[in-house]
């Protein structure tokens, strides 16, 4: 058994989960509940990211203080994730005693050993709003590819990072008004100086081709070194013997990773010293979005290098979220919260939806709301549900409730059963939309071999009728085998379908038990066909909804 910890990049505590966010949590739950089903002790990690310049802009607007606002937007994130049944071991949040501690305690083990220096630097200040304005806050011409709009630290159409005194044409997002110039003393972590290091961390274990090829190429432009500061007024924890100065987000957030596992092991009576010590055998793996790759393979293991943690396993990227081709946007009407579709969909479909399209590549993802109807509709309720409801129709009706002690194709079991250890190296390896595309073409064998039998025939003789049961017997431990490769992706209708079948909690270790002699409950529905009209409701709710 195998002990490993894995992430997700932690959500902004300003503003509400939507469907993009969700493929990088279904994704990581998919995944970890796979190590699950195969006896793995793996502990499921996350946390609000809880400080910065934005929360405190937007509490202001609301006229709350930044700890109100984040409190409200913890409450309606939990509630959003256990909805869409992502199953944390741990959610917390990074404006926590823990993650002060451990933020101090790494900038103290950096700065002791001489990674942290002072530098006066000048920097944007809108002096209307009397505040040196983050990089975020500042929009301008791309300084490398001369792209506009772009945000003061990164260009979304090159991928350039650079430093906001670079940009272009400048223009304050909070006041639109021409910032100005001011000097101000900053720290800086001198990540140049783990350059040989990363360079030798960097390989096809830890990261994937594409991210890897990237950090060569910003390696070997050589790294410069990274402004760990903000200037007052900033929600979140002032660097110690410092006055108004404040750690940037981006460093005490990822720290909020170790913050939420030591908060997992108080609680959970666990110890935590040996599963982030820089040689511990404990696994770690963070899921996050492509475009913060930069941050956590960059910074990110550097400085777990030089205060003595331990470093990732692996970091797997994923692309974005498309909605009907269009980018998500909320003027083009596609930009859709997770509660606006919980309002109108099960959360099941997505799931399926998501597990069908996700693969271990960097590619953006569609989700084509046409498709989307057809997948769910025709082949996980017409292929592979139907499969449960019309086999327990007959052990219900005609045979007591009881299934036979026999099996009538024990080939077509031992083929179902022999896909168990390609599903669960796909899981492994995240290739979701494999193991889709494996289980339906898995489904169609079986429903042909229904449809060959035809039980609805023979159930109305009498010299054949027995037979019905055994060939429903076969139906419902073929279909308990489905529903098991699926229960990663589908873990509530996994349930209910363990209920039906009075059977034990599928796990990868006992998926091959058969069900003989058994007896069953009566089936019931146990999810829908989706109305294409609830979409449309859906739809419409988000544009009521568009300028709130």
């Amino acid at each position: 058994m195998k002990k490993i910890i894995v992430t997700s990049a932690l959500p902004y505590a300003n503003g509400s989960i939507h469907l993009g966010h969700l493929v990088e949590y279904l994704q990581t739950d998919i995944w970890v509940r796979n190590q699950k089903m195969s006896g793995n002790n793996c502990i499921y990690i996350c946390a609000d990211d809880a400080h910065g310049t934005p929360i405190m802009l937007k509490a202001q607007e609301l006229k709350i203080t930044p700890e109100k606002l984040i409190e409200k937007i913890y409450k309606e994130h939990v509630n959003d994730f256990s909805d869409f049944q992502i199953e944390f071991d741990n959610y917390y949040t990074t404006h926590s005693d823990e993650n002060k501690f451990f933020s101090e305690l790494i900038y103290s083990k950096l700065y002791q050993n001489g990674d942290i220096i002072s530098k006066t630097i000048s920097q944007f200040y809108d002096a209307e709003a009397n505040m040196f304005l983050p990089d975020r806050y500042v929009r301008g011409d791309c300084p490398k590819c001369g792209a506009k709009d772009q945000y003061g630290d990164s260009c979304e159409e090159c991928g350039a990072s650079y430093s906001s005194s670079e940009i272009k044409n400048p223009i304050s997002t909070i006041t639109q008004s021409i910032p100005i110039t001011k000097k101000s003393e900053h720290q800086f972590f001198k990540l140049r100086s783990y350059e040989k290091f990363l360079k030798k961390w960097v390989s096809d274990k830890t990261l994937q081709k594409e991210i890897r090829n990237k950090l060569d190429e910003w390696l070997s432009e050589g790294l410069s070194d990274w402004d760990i500061t903000r200037d007052a007024p900033y929600f979140g924890f002032e660097i110690p013997n410092t006055k108004d100065k404040y750690f940037y987000v981006w460093l005490d957030a990822p720290i909020g990773y170790i913050a939420s596992y030591k908060n997992y092991c108080d609680k959970n009576n666990k110890e935590f010293d040996e599963d982030w010590s820089e040689n511990s055998d404990t696994e770690l793996y963070h899921f996050i979005g492509k475009d913060i790759a930069y941050f956590h393979a960059l910074f990110w293991p550097a400085m777990l290098e030089g205060s003595g943690f331990k470093k990732p396993n692996a970091i797997f990227c994923h692309g974005f979220l498309t909605i009907d081709g269009e980018k998500m946007s909320k003027s083009r009407g596609t930009f859709f919260n997770a509660r606006t579709y919980l309002n109108h969909l099960k959360p099941e479909y997505l799931r399926y939806y998501f597990a069908s399209r996700l693969n271990n590549k960097i590619e953006d993802i569609d989700l084509s709301f046409d498709d989307f109807c057809s997948r769910v509709n025709s082949d996980l309720i017409g292929k592979i549900v139907n499969i449960g409801s019309r086999c327990a129709k007959f052990i219900n009706t005609d045979f007591e409730n009881k299934l036979s002690d026999k099996i009538k194709n024990q080939k077509l079991i031992d083929k179902t059963l022999g896909s168990l250890d390609q599903i669960v190296s796909n899981y492994e390896s995240r290739n979701y939309a494999t193991n889709i595309r494996l289980i339906t073409s898995l489904a169609d064998d079986i429903n042909k071999y229904l449809d060959d039998e035809k039980p609805w025939i023979k159930i109305k003789n009498n010299d054949e009728k027995d037979s019905v049961q055994d060939i429903c017997t076969d139906g419902l431990n073929l279909f308990r085998i489905l529903i098991g490769y699926l229960k990663p992706i589908l873990p509530e209708l996994s349930s209910k379908v363990e209920d039906i079948l009075q059977c034990a909690t599928i796990r990868w270790d006992n998926i091959n038990t058969l069900l003989l002699s058994n007896e069953i409950k009566k089936f019931v529905p146990i999810i829908t066909r989706i109305d294409k009209e609830w979409i449309e409701n859906m739809k419409k709710e988000n544009e009521d909804n568009s300028d709130v």
